[in-house]
């Protein structure tokens, strides 16, 4: 016929479920909160997303691998600061494998289960809430997707967006099944608060397992709602 063959890798699963949400929903701008170096970002393109993200990072290390990746896309902006409950600063853990960091407290579980998660040294960030800076990033108009992994952090990044929940369709949030740090909210008392906001649970990703055992310790839940709240200023 004239043509090379060429194969293409196939997308797990939850990948593909999450290709045809995005669509479905009409995702146009994807919030990614707690980007590491670009993980998640260059899943979604991998998966054929061609919105903006806005990717936010506080580490030093994390964000200049990610910077570079955004810098090389451009539909795609990395913020260097961490996201929460209040405007400040707050000294982030440093884990060895850079993907743990968390500005909570590791638990003994999570140590045990990936050893080369263990905190290496502390860094001290900016913390910014997402209503502080909302209007300088989005439209109110756009189909937002507001992604959340700040290793049990999540809480006070959802206490910190308490205006801007009100123009997003879509989050999606890891959650612990058992405690892995510090004063986080564990899988239930998240989903009941997001039911609480009218979310409801579209997709679940597995995401971090015990190796020894196999049992799941994270996940990541997608969550929408069809309709979001107007302001009502």
């Amino acid at each position: 016929m004239g043509r090379d063959p060429v194969r293409s890798q196939p997308i797990p699963p939850a990948l593909a479920r999450r290709r045809k949400l995005l669509e479905g929903y009409k995702i146009d701008i994807v919030l990614d909160v707690g980007a590491n170096t670009g993980q998640y970002g260059k899943e979604l393109r991998a998966i054929g997303y061609k919105g903006r993200i806005v990717s936010f990072e506080p580490l030093t290390s994390a964000y200049k691998e990610l910077l570079k990746t955004a810098n090389s896309d451009g539909s795609w902006i990395a913020l260097r600061f961490a996201l929460g409950d209040a405007e400040g600063k707050a000294v982030l853990n440093i884990a060895g494998n850079s993907m743990s960091s968390s500005i909570l407290d590791m638990l003994p579980s999570h140590a045990k289960s990936a050893p080369e998660s263990q905190y290496v040294g502390r860094e001290q960030v900016e913390v910014r809430t997402l209503d502080s800076v909302f209007d300088t990033i989005c439209s109110q108009e756009q189909s937002i997707l507001l992604k959340i992994d700040t290793q049990g952090f999540e809480k006070h990044v959802l206490d910190g967006a308490e205006r801007s929940l009100r123009f997003i369709n879509t989050i999606q949030l890891e959650m612990s099944l058992i405690p892995l740090y510090q004063g986080e909210l564990l899988f239930p008392e998240l989903s009941q608060l997001l039911y609480q906001k009218g979310y409801r649970l579209a997709s679940i990703e597995p995401v971090f397992a015990d190796r020894e055992t196999g049992q799941l310790l994270q996940i990541d839940g997608i969550f929408h709602r069809q309709v979001a709240t107007a302001d009502p200023r």
